[in-house]
Order: structure tokens, then sequence, then C-alpha cells
């Protein structure tokens, strides 16, 4: 049974950091695409980073060139990097894996606000 559990959101000011991480269990890791997802009350889920077995990463606009996206393989575990936070990154963000089937974490709360 896999399971994903994030961890690492919180409290942070406009323009600070954050790093989340997302540990995965009850599969083999590396075969697993691995993505991370945010939602905003009264927001649809959307797609926010994303990096395959071999490290292949995308990022959508809104985070491009704030968010960097990276797995450790030995670990188990996939982490994402927000620097330069806005107001508009607060959502709860989820970790996604994607091999036999789709799953998801609970997730993590950032709250972006002064």
């Amino acid at each position: 049974q896999v399971q994903l559990m994030e961890s690492g959101g919180g409290l942070v000011q406009p323009g600070g950091s954050l790093r989340l991480s997302c540990a995965a269990s009850g599969g083999i890791f590396r075969l697993y695409n691995m993505a991370w997802y945010r939602q905003a009350p009264g927001n649809q889920r959307e797609w926010v980073a994303f990096i395959g077995r071999s490290g292949t990463t995308n990022y959508a606009d809104s985070v491009k060139g704030r968010f960097t996206i990276s797995r450790d393989n030995a670990q188990n575990t996939v982490y994402l990097q927000m620097n330069g936070l806005k107001v508009e990154d607060t959502a709860v963000y989820y970790c996604n894996g994607n091999y036999d089937k789709v799953y998801w974490g609970q997730g993590t709360q950032v709250t972006v606000s002064s």
C-alpha cells in the first residue's frame, strides 16, 4: 500500500522561503513520477511542479523561477523548495505519485501573509 506524507508547511512572510517534503512508502519509489499540486479555498486543485523517474522537471508558469522540485530516490522523498513566496501561493500543497495508480498525500498548509 503506497503512502505519501507531506511535511514542511507553515506560515511565512511574503518573499520568504519554505521547503516541503513528501515521504513515500509502500512502493518502489524510483519508478514513480512525482508532482506537487496545490489548492486554495474556493479554487480547484492546480498542478505546480513535476519530476519524472529520471529527474526531468516541469513547472507551472505561476511558480517558474521561484520553486524547485527535486527527488532523492535513496530516501524515497520528493521536495519542493519555494523561494520568493507570494500571498497568492497560499494553499494546501499536495504530493502526487503516479505509476500503477495515482496516489495523493493528505496535504500540508502553506500560508503566506504579513
